[in-house]
């Protein structure tokens, strides 16, 4: 499996939940779509890629074709998802589309997505952040927004969203969930899961090239949501989709490769991707080191590490030993991640294993 990714074969890569990896043949149906727009760019535009806007509204066009594809995938209705270059940019175009009134209040977790945390402080409402277990007994009055992830960045646990949604709903505030982890991780069903909103990324866990997001949104709420680049798609009678699709001259190649990443996707060997994360898990508890209590993500673990600057641990991994793996701090606390791609072994496994005890026993110890 290593040898279908572009990946530097000196490195040990366990970080692809923060930019994933391209599969080579994704790759190359990324560069072929994008050989054939410089070839034609006028007729790839106008004619090939978006036709529900530039011509015969019965012939879909690329777009479209693609983001039905992504639908079926995610248990969704073509009509309500929109194509984004990632999860952030979705979240912005939702969270610079509500008007807050004076103390009202976005509740959202302490494991959040910095960016995301920083998103909703810009638009000027209150952020109120909570643990997890706690979110739904901390709904109130003037709560407009419950914004939690599915599976958090910084502690790679899976949050129980559905129950989140239900309680945000029948309180009459806006259900939203960071979904940038999940796609290709966990199985989706959009329509089920409660949401009003999901927002999420096509290149970490899908493997599709980066720039390829999407932005989910129930029906009853697509009306007020604003595309966060207004442009020929944008008028007063354009569905959703309309309205999010076109925002100037971009190359939408990564769009359009979400099909064949789809395809690659579905070979991958899951359990046995689950199976190294368990190993890995368990090999770093070996030295010491532990998780925080939740359920864990399917391919990703974070574990606490002892005091210590992570960063210095971060560059002594990879300058030292060719191993890719965050350390950070979370809450004041630092953290190691480690991410499974389909691309690792159990090799790659104890050669991160062999580098944190080799880093505690030199001359100059990390911890």
């Amino acid at each position: 499996m290593r040898d279908g990714f572009l990946l530097d074969p000196d490195v040990v890569q366990l970080n692809h939940g923060s930019f994933g990896a391209c599969p080579v043949e994704v790759f190359e149906e990324y560069q072929r779509i994008q050989r054939e727009l410089e070839a034609g760019p006028t007729d790839f535009f106008t004619r090939k890629a978006a036709r529900w806007f530039w011509g015969d509204p019965e012939l879909p066009g690329l777009m479209a074709e693609a983001r039905a594809a992504l639908a079926s995938f995610l248990g969704a209705q073509v009509d309500d998802l929109v194509f984004v270059p990632n999860a952030t940019s979705g979240l912005n175009a939702v969270a610079r589309s509500l008007r807050f009134e004076p103390g009202d209040e976005v509740l959202t977790t302490t494991h959040e997505y910095g960016a995301i945390t920083t998103t909703w402080r810009f638009t000027g409402a209150r952020v109120v952040e909570c643990d997890p277990d706690d979110v739904i007994d901390r709904i109130g009055p003037r709560t407009r927004v419950v914004s939690v992830s599915h599976v958090s960045s910084a502690t790679a646990l899976v949050f129980a969203v559905e129950e989140i949604c239900a309680a945000a709903r029948e309180a009459g505030a806006l259900a939203v969930v960071d979904g940038a982890h999940a796609p290709g991780q966990l199985p989706l069903d959009l329509s089920t899961l409660g949401a009003y909103v999901y927002p999420g990324n096509c290149h970490k866990w899908l493997c599709a090239p980066k720039g390829a997001g999407f932005l989910w949104v129930a029906e009853e709420h697509q009306d007020w949501v604003e595309p966060l680049v207004v442009s020929w798609g944008w008028r007063d009678d354009a569905d959703f989709a309309e309205r999010h699709g076109w925002a100037g001259t971009r190359d939408p190649a990564a769009y359009l490769t979400v099909p064949k990443a789809l395809e690659v996707h579905a070979t991958f060997d899951a359990p046995r991707q689950r199976a190294l994360a368990d190993l890995a898990e368990t090999r770093l508890t070996e030295l010491g080191l532990a998780r925080l209590p939740g359920e864990p993500a399917p391919y990703m673990r974070a574990v606490e590490l002892p005091p210590c600057d992570p960063a210095l641990l971060w560059r002594r991994l990879f300058e030292e030993h060719r191993v890719e793996a965050p350390a950070y701090e979370w809450r004041e606390r630092p953290f190691l991640r480690v991410s499974i791609g389909p691309y690792n072994d159990e090799q790659d496994v104890a050669r991160l294993a062999d580098a944190l005890l080799d880093l505690t026993r030199s001359p100059h110890p990390v911890w």
